[in-house]
């Protein structure tokens, strides 16, 4: 049986995505599973035995209509028995419709359900606490009628070298053993997804006021200005905590860093699905144009909590559209004030941190 999942989008949602993968695995440990996905996502998926071939979406088949449709004749020939598209999009409905696959699977959109086999409703509210994001992905196996126990926890595999070259980092910034250790997930992939930096260094500082912790800031070096912002913006007794220079070389390197760290706090992104799949505790702020329901997955109260501003002003939210909330984002943040969930983050804190190292 030869199997491709799509999920052409950014390192999140392949991540998430890769549940499907590693679900169909156990379903059918015999089968070639392939994964189609954009070429800058693919460290995550590193050391994941469940996928047999990654195949690239590329810049290349974005631009040339030439290379994509080499790329669609490719997966034809490879002849797939099922097709599993969690993406969804233009991109996506090109290759299906090219495809050849004898099974298609995809979420019921209006005017495309022709191109797929099995058309899956897109569910509006989640059913449990693992969010809107994995519910849907879990969704496209349910025509398979899979007989095994579902898998709902995305995974991330970190080699021993890694672990050990991240330890070696630790030790040459001469953080404090004793210590736990917080990432901080300092700014989101664009302005609209950032906590104001002046508020995100209150909430640096109520970490570190708190508890007796080294500090990480997770930033592209491109982003160092922002990031020194926060920095300065910080008391300086919480500076003293903050290892500012810490910094993976690359994806996987930051991986190792986060796996070697006790929890994750601050902006929604990549950054806080790559500490869940590692199984670290998290604390998310969400954009107010954002919706919590998708993204606030495995949400407990304990191991993983969540903010957003509906949560404190629902008023300013009523019959406002997705289009709306992001035109207005950069103004709702500013309402969105520390102070509003500093207990919020003071119990998750008390309750994934202790004085003493693990």
């Amino acid at each position: 049986m030869k199997i491709l999942v799509i999920q052409q989008k950014m390192i999140g949602d392949v991540l998430i995505s890769s549940i499907i993968c590693n679900n169909l695995r156990k379903a059918y440990p015999k089968a070639q599973i392939d994964y189609l996905v954009y070429e800058s996502t693919t460290p995550v998926l590193e050391g994941n035995t469940n996928i047999d071939n990654i195949i690239l979406f590329q810049e290349k088949h974005r631009k040339s209509k030439k290379e994509f449709l080499k790329l669609a004749l490719q997966i034809r020939y490879n002849q797939y028995d099922l097709l599993i598209d969690a993406y969804s999009k233009l991109e996506s409905w090109l290759i299906v419709l090219l495809s050849g696959a004898k099974r298609k699977i995809s979420y019921k959109k209006k005017g495309r359900t022709f191109l797929y086999t099995d058309n899956i409703p897109f569910e509006p509210f989640p059913k449990t606490n693992l969010g809107l994001a994995i519910e849907r992905r879990l969704s496209l196996l349910e025509p398979l009628d899979l007989k095994i126990e579902i898998d709902p926890l995305p995974k991330l595999y970190v080699s021993e070298k890694e672990n050990q070259e991240a330890i070696f980092l630790f030790e040459n910034h001469k953080l404090k053993k004793e210590r736990k250790t917080v990432m901080i997930s300092l700014l989101g992939s664009e302005k609209l997804k950032t906590y104001p930096l002046e508020y995100m260094a209150n909430v640096v500082d109520t970490i570190a006021d708190n508890h007796d912790v080294n500090i990480l800031f997770n930033y592209f070096p491109k982003q160092i200005d922002d990031a020194k912002i926060v920095l300065n913006a910080c008391k300086a007794s919480t500076q003293e905590k903050i290892y500012f220079d810490l910094l993976g070389s690359d994806l996987r390197s930051f991986i190792a860093i986060m796996n070697q760290c006790d929890l994750i706090v601050g902006n929604d992104g990549g950054a806080i699905n790559m500490a869940k799949a590692l199984e670290k505790p998290s604390f998310i702020i969400f954009s107010p144009w954002i919706e919590k329901k998708i993204w606030a997955t495995f949400e407990d109260g304990l191991m993983h909590s969540s903010v957003h501003l509906n949560d404190f002003k629902p008023e300013l939210f009523l019959k406002a559209s997705e289009k709306e909330l992001k035109t207005e984002a950069l103004t709702l943040y500013q309402e969105f004030k520390p102070a509003f969930f500093k207990d919020k983050i003071e119990l998750f804190l008390n309750q994934n941190l202790s004085n003493q190292k693990k």
